[in-house]
């Protein structure tokens, strides 16, 4: 790997995606990837006919809408990322039909200067119906949660995802094309030099450091993240499996690549999102004193991040209100007062 040089792999095992307990892999903590645990899906046999088998197949599931896409030119590498100056991005995106993108892929195939073609987290059952019944990368049903997985599909040529992290945790299996994933723990943050909330490359905040010429003098924690750092190596038909909030990097390494993704959480529907939380926090408590910080630390740890039932255990159950266990109905409660305080 150009720049971060040779990462300790992934663990691996050797088992189908169906008998997999992926709740017991999240819990674990730790990405793994299951060999070969797809290997039988037809579009995994597509691709291994070629390139224009793999789009044929594809698009007889396209169901006529227009997708939206990015194109970078020769110049970014593949890597999808701000300009020099991060005042806006090194590619363009646009809408056009599926069929449109894949010919602009199959006309790069090969090129010198061909430009970066990227169609990312794209809805697998709305823009390719169908596709999903007929390639089960996760039957339905096998992962946990109150909530159906987000199934996406990823279609370029030889592209980079910064590295980032996602709010869920993550089913990712290229079928077409080979991936690599080099992954990092959360704790690893400050390390990766984050960029912008906004605006950013794909919706997620990205890692500042370019993974093929890491400017160590700039970035000196980098070295930190790289010796808590692994990669994953894989062929199509192989399922990598991550918790959330991983940061991971992603590179397309072939002429054509085809991916899909599940994603999931096994917190109830009426959770809202952690980054709203995050987002007021930086207007909230970020700029108190020091000593004022500490102590709204050691609150938070003792209503959020500690025990769900010790806040309230020494309480009447009438008297509980939110610190008891969240339904449906005291969510909407809760809310309403957060709006209420929002709205002063």
């Amino acid at each position: 790997m150009t720049g971060v040089g040779t990462l300790p792999p992934v663990r691996t095992i050797d088992r189908p995606a169906a008998a997999v307990d992926y709740q017991a892999l999240i819990a674990a903590g730790e990405p793994v990837v299951l060999k070969g645990a797809a290997a039988d899906m037809p579009l995994v046999a597509a691709g291994r006919d070629g390139m224009e088998a793999a789009m044929a197949y594809l698009l007889r599931f396209d169901a006529g809408r227009d997708v939206v896409g990015f194109i970078g030119e020769a110049a970014i590498g593949g890597r999808f990322f701000y300009n020099e100056d991060v005042t806006a991005m090194n590619f363009a995106g646009g809408r056009a039909p599926l069929a449109h993108y894949l010919a602009r892929i199959r006309e790069a195939a090969g090129a010198p200067d061909a430009p970066s073609i990227y169609m990312g987290s794209t809805d697998l059952d709305t823009y390719l119906p169908g596709l999903r019944a007929e390639n089960p990368v996760v039957p339905d049903g096998a992962l946990p949660g109150d909530m159906a997985p987000l199934a996406s599909i990823w279609i370029g040529n030889r592209t980079t995802a910064a590295a980032h992290w996602d709010m869920s945790n993550n089913v990712a299996c290229p079928l077409v094309g080979r991936r690599r994933f080099t992954l990092f723990p959360p704790d690893q943050v400050a390390n990766l030099y984050p960029g912008p909330l906004e605006p950013t490359p794909g919706g997620q905040v990205v890692s500042m450091v370019d993974f093929r010429a890491p400017d160590h003098t700039r970035y000196p924690g980098f070295r930190e993240a790289l010796s808590h750092a692994r990669v994953a190596e894989l062929e199509p038909g192989d399922v990598l499996v991550y918790p959330a909030l991983w940061w991971h990097q992603v590179e397309a390494l072939d002429a054509f690549n085809v991916m899909v993704n599940y994603w999931w959480n096994e917190a109830p529907t009426f959770a809202d999102t952690p980054m709203t939380t995050l987002l007021h926090a930086l207007l909230s408590l970020r700029d108190r004193p020091e000593p004022e910080k500490q102590s709204w630390r050691a609150l938070f740890d003792y209503y959020v991040f500690g025990s769900a039932e010790r806040a309230g255990e020494h309480l009447p159950a009438h008297a509980r209100g939110p610190l008891a266990p969240l339904d449906e109905r005291s969510a909407r409660r809760l809310r309403a007062q957060v709006m209420q305080r929002l709205n002063r």
